[in-house]
């Protein structure tokens, strides 16, 4: 049954839902995620002088930084891979294709969830689809926000965080001989000195890591691809011509490369699900299309540079052959096909970098459920400290166990979950697209760096306390107010 409803979900109705409101907002938005792409890095820029060591508030690239730990996961390394066996070489071309449109999608919903967040007492924000479903679209639909929260508390809070324990320790185990069992206590540990930090040390400690093990799975690709230079218009070509049906290929031809590419495209960058939306919300930015600008830049991090580099990792090796099939299948593709051009190292590699994204994203996971369940009981600490709890424990215990059944339910609860954010999103286009136009005129006038005022979309529900930003203050002074002192 689990199988049954998770083929209906993603083989079917989502792909469908997700690319055809990705191509909504691709064209209603004049190609935002175009428009706007050589902006994201001067965003980045400017917003991190904004909020970084003046009132303690969580930066934009912090926000980002935290959006691709979730997004960067073992579907970047064993996911390519599957798609690759599965759909032929042309279903990277699709899965490019899909990171484009999500793009746009990524855009709206985290304009959306910055517009739309909530102010915390220790100057901290928290935000997201439950946020903008029931002040967007008004206090009947507060029982579909509800959902949406224990939908996100169930799907990552709890699911997918024993899911990536579990791929963590196997890994470990794979690359070094380290039981199962040790891993899940030290993971345990690990993130328990984490999550009782907060936001705040969440955000460090992604500010930190994503940069050095995406910069690291980057240079090895490039490595790679220095070492095959020759042999790289071939693997374009390759791409290219599988992606229409011209190359012979395992698993339908070009109905496969099609369904595979667009299926990990969207199951990797996560655009549309309103997962990265609850991290996108916790920036101190002046606009909240500004936001969503940078955020649509995390999924062109994910589905166009780092699939891109498993894609290249596994087609300029000797090991898969296309139109012929292989038992290597996943990871094991792609520390073969990397050992195969690097030397044996190259399978540690693999597995040390599938350890890091997998630690990240169980980090990110965490959060999600922690903003799910902030919804319903605020900031109740006592509730906090018991699911802060569970999640550690269910790291632990994860580690050991193999959920198959439990993970399949995950699966379907996703699902749902996407459906009820594409459905508000649906619903709050218009409210987008006057964020949107707001930022717009202010570029068009000459600003440098777009304010938002809240006041004038107090009719759409969003709230002006959540935007009465800091004022600005002396270099001296600035310099020696503490978080504390704010």
């Amino acid at each position: 049954m689990l199988d049954l409803l998770n083929d209906l979900l993603w083989g079917k109705v989502l792909i469908v839902v997700l690319i055809g409101l990705g191509l909504w907002f691709t064209v209603g938005s004049r190609f935002v995620q175009f428009r706007y792409f050589g902006r994201m890095f001067r965003i980045l820029g400017a917003n991190q002088a904004f909020a970084k060591d003046r009132y303690g508030h969580l930066s934009s690239f912090q926000a980002l930084m935290l959006s691709v730990a979730g997004r960067v996961g073992g579907g970047n390394i064993a996911g390519v891979a599957v798609a690759i066996t599965l759909g032929g070489p042309g279903a990277i071309f699709w899965m490019w294709v899909v990171g484009l449109i999500g793009m746009a999608t990524s855009y709206f919903e985290c304009t959306l969830a910055q517009a739309y967040k909530q102010a915390e007492p220790d100057g901290t924000y928290r935000g997201g689809p439950a946020y903008y479903i029931s002040r967007g679209m008004g206090p009947q639909w507060k029982w579909l926000a509800g959902i949406y929260s224990v939908l996100l508390l169930a799907t990552f809070g709890f699911g997918f965080n024993a899911l990536q324990s579990y791929s963590v320790a196997t890994s470990v185990n794979d690359a070094f001989g380290v039981p199962v069992f040790a891993s899940g206590i030290v993971l345990a540990l690990v993130v328990a000195g984490i999550v009782f930090g907060g936001v705040r040390r969440i955000a460090q400690v992604a500010e930190f890591l994503v940069p050095v093990m995406a910069v690291g799975y980057l240079a090895i690709a490039l490595i790679v691809i220095a070492m095959n230079i020759d042999a790289v218009p071939g693997v374009f070509a390759l791409i290219f011509k599988s992606a229409f049906g011209l190359e012979p290929a395992i698993g339908g031809g070009i109905g496969g490369a099609i369904l595979l590419g667009v299926k990990r495209g969207l199951f990797s960058n996560e655009a549309g699900l309103g997962s990265a939306p609850n991290v996108a919300a916790v920036a101190y930015v002046p606009h909240p299309a500004s936001q969503g600008i940078v955020q649509a830049f995390s999924v062109f991090i994910d589905t166009l540079i780092l699939c891109s580099c498993t894609a290249f990792m596994v087609l300029l090796s000797n090991v898969y052959q296309p139109g012929m099939a292989t038992e290597l299948g996943g990871v094991a593709l792609t520390q073969a096909s990397l050992a195969g051009i690097v030397g044996e190292w190259g399978r540690v590699f693999v597995s040390v970098a599938l350890m890091l994204f997998g630690f990240t994203t169980m980090v990110y996971n965490y959060y999600l459920g922690e903003n799910s369940l902030s919804f319903f009981t605020g900031e109740n600490r006592s509730v906090l400290v018991v699911y802060r709890v569970m999640v550690i424990a269910l790291c632990g215990w994860g580690a050991t166990t193999d959920l198959g059944t439990a993970f399949a339910f995950a699966d379907v609860t996703m699902g749902l979950l996407a459906l009820v954010n594409l459905f508000a999103l649906a619903m709050l286009f218009k409210t987008g697209l006057r964020l949107m136009k707001d930022y717009d005129q202010q570029v068009a006038a000459g600003a440098d760096e777009p304010r938002f005022d809240a006041r004038r979309f107090t009719d759409v529900g969003v709230d002006p306390a959540a935007w009465t930003l800091e004022p600005e203050l002396p270099q001296s002074a600035s310099s020696a107010l503490t978080p504390e002192r704010t």
